[in-house]
């Protein structure tokens, strides 16, 4: 009995580590294939691999799905259950000529659907238009804003 005395057991807890990166990559570059091939590149000069989602520094996400091909170029990028949240200097170009620039995007996969509710511009040839809280249906090819300013070139006839 005198043992258990002077060796009393130490209380501890446990500690649950729910959110811990299962990889951790320089110059990261991901490939997406389908059976009809080559569908999304995302690269990164930095990327944590979590369970459900990754997290990449200069992101670069390329989506080859559809008709046109989209890129999207960000400081800060987070792809979570077919999501892409960029932050920081964001350019989405499409391949018929589509630019937009803003501060943050959303863009998802499923939907082709991208989404601001910053101020954000577009071009497409020598037009241009700025606004607020774009909502682009890059399928549809249809396009929701506030506030919005547009400069359109039109052709003149010969």
């Amino acid at each position: 009995m005198l043992i258990y005395f002077l060796f009393e057991p130490i209380k501890t807890t446990k500690q649950k580590y729910v959110d811990l990166a299962q990889l951790n990559v320089g110059e990261f570059i991901l490939y997406d294939l389908d059976t009809k091939g080559l569908k999304t590149i995302m690269t990164g000069k930095k990327a944590l691999r979590f369970s459900n989602r990754y997290i990449v520094d200069d992101i670069n996400y390329t989506d080859n799905s559809k008709k046109f091909i989209s890129n999207m170029k960000a400081n800060h990028g987070v792809y979570k259950a077919n999501l892409v949240d960029l932050k920081g200097n964001v350019v989405y170009v499409r391949e018929d000529g589509i630019t937009f620039n803003t501060d943050s995007m959303l863009y998802n996969t499923t939907t082709k659907i991208v989404t601001t509710k910053d101020y954000y511009t577009s071009n497409k040839g020598e037009s241009q238009m700025s606004g607020t809280g774009l909502s682009y249906n890059a399928a549809l090819k249809q396009m929701k804003s506030k506030k919005i300013k547009i400069i359109y070139k039109l052709d003149e006839e010969k």
